[in-house]
């Protein structure tokens, strides 16, 4: 584990949470304190910015790409390989990267003797697997979207490449590195609750963007990417054994496609929201609602840099390409509800849910311990102390730290990659805490989970 627990102890938060150091903590009100992460005091200083080559150029690259831009002194971007023309031209244009490193092709990348540190690999699931192994074989360093891969050999083929080469493969669990859930970890650790007993955690997705990436976007086939358990939710098991920190044993899972099929088709729909549908307006998922009028999510339309264009080629996308269709008449067969079960060694449970049809996002979790709970949803956790009966609040400020804000999962996405930058320049993967070798229990647990739910059984989770 990182140094960051110390935090605790330098705010005096000790068993039942029973003493707070108020210069360490900014108190909001009676028995709320908000708080931000120290920098890791492992951190070096650095000679010379780390070198990367982005593999993909979409929205996760374009995120950990502006942390280059943000700070220019700890990573640069040297190199992107990106087939789709208009975002290989505006990340080579945001990063300033030369002809000769702009490729169409990921392969080509590999076709030239290595040239940066590490590699970014965030290309689509099912192109995850042969950059990786490439990357490794020539000795780079990897920051890998996940999930690692679409099968549990392949993700097991690139831990055993991992340790066979000493390269360092970050998984993008971000999660673990958002103050909220590092919190949540270190209050456990401390006794805060004493021993843990059970946990429930929620992953409401928000119906919309349900809709926008598992029904009509990138991730709406399980079969050409990865099931949602995955595809989706790999951070929520991830969350979950990370904070119980004992082996899982056994998982069981339900869940289906219960209403995005062609039988809830309303009378009057047509094959495109753009076609004249007669309940367009009165369509929650109307994507002329969604992306024309109210702007939302508009990044994967690869809009031009003038905005007065923009209504014109929305319109015209919606007409071309998935994120017009009517959400009733994809070839989509992700679950939009699932549910799971968890046992880990000393009878510990876990049970998660993640639904689609909630008007909100923001996961939410509870803890319970033999001498306390937590209840927390991103924005606040509440522990309990049952020997004193307080009850203490505590808010994380992710978007305080200078350069973080709208970083995106707690603050976690860039506090990754700085983590990530300081392991690739002082040869240290201790910096990280999901590495492949951390990260890849909770994707075998993903894996025997929709196996269970397709076989209707309860599954072992063999590492």
């Amino acid at each position: 584990m990182m140094n960051r627990r110390n935090i605790l102890k330098s705010i005096g938060l000790g068993l039942g949470a029973a003493l707070i150091n108020t210069e360490a903590l900014a108190k909001i009100s009676d028995n709320t304190y908000a708080y931000t992460l120290p920098e890791n005091p492992l951190y070096k200083p650095m000679e010379k910015p780390v070198t990367v080559i982005t593999i993909g150029a979409g929205s996760r690259g374009t995120v950990y790409g502006n942390f280059a831009s943000k700070f220019p002194e700890q990573l640069k971007v040297i190199g992107v390989a990106e087939p789709n023309t208009f975002r290989n031209e505006k990340y080579s244009q945001q990063h300033d990267i030369s002809t000769e490193n702009r490729f169409t092709d990921w392969k080509q990348v590999f076709e030239r003797p290595k040239f940066a540190d590490a590699v970014i690999i965030s290309t689509p699931d099912d192109m995850h697997y042969e950059p990786c192994m490439k990357a490794l074989a020539m000795g780079y360093d990897v920051l890998l979207e996940k999930p690692i891969a679409p099968t549990e050999k392949e993700c097991r083929d690139i831990l055993k490449m991992a340790k066979k080469t000493g390269r360092i493969v970050a998984v993008c669990h971000v999660l673990r590195y958002a103050p909220y859930f590092v919190k949540m970890k270190e209050l456990i650790e401390q006794g805060a609750i004493g021993e843990v007993i059970s946990v429930q955690h929620f992953e409401p997705i928000e119906h919309l963007h349900m809709a926008h990436s598992y029904v009509r976007g990138n991730w709406h086939n399980s079969k050409q990417t990865t099931p949602i358990i995955l595809a989706k939710s790999c951070h929520d098991l991830d969350i979950i054994k990370w904070v119980i920190n004992k082996p899982s044993k056994r998982i069981a899972a339900m869940g289906d496609l219960k209403w995005f099929r062609k039988e809830n088709a309303p009378e009057g729909s047509t094959t495109r929201c753009t076609d004249g549908c007669k309940v367009e307006r009165e369509c929650p998922y109307s994507a002329i609602k969604h992306y024309h009028d109210n702007r939302k999510r508009t990044f994967v339309l690869d809009l031009p840099a003038d905005k007065s264009k923009h209504s014109e080629v929305i319109m015209e996308r919606l007409k071309t390409t998935n994120y017009g269709r009517c959400v009733y008449r994809m070839e989509n067969d992700q679950p939009d509800h699932y549910v799971t079960t968890i046992q880990f060694d000393d009878s510990v449970t876990a049970s998660f849910s993640m639904e689609a049809f909630t008007s909100y996002a923001r996961r939410r979790t509870r803890i319970m311990g033999a001498m306390g709970d937590m209840v927390g949803d991103m924005n606040e956790l509440v522990v309990t102390d049952f020997r004193t009966g307080k009850e203490l609040k505590l808010v994380p400020r992710a978007e305080d730290v200078d350069g973080y804000k709208n970083s995106g999962h707690g603050g976690g996405d860039w506090l990754l990659v700085r983590d990530f930058v300081q392991a690739v320049s002082q040869q240290n993967p201790a910096l990280l805490t999901s590495t492949i070798d951390e990260s890849i229990e909770s994707h075998i647990m993903g894996f025997m989970a929709e196996e269970s739910r397709k076989r209707n059984k309860m599954m072992e989770i063999r590492m």
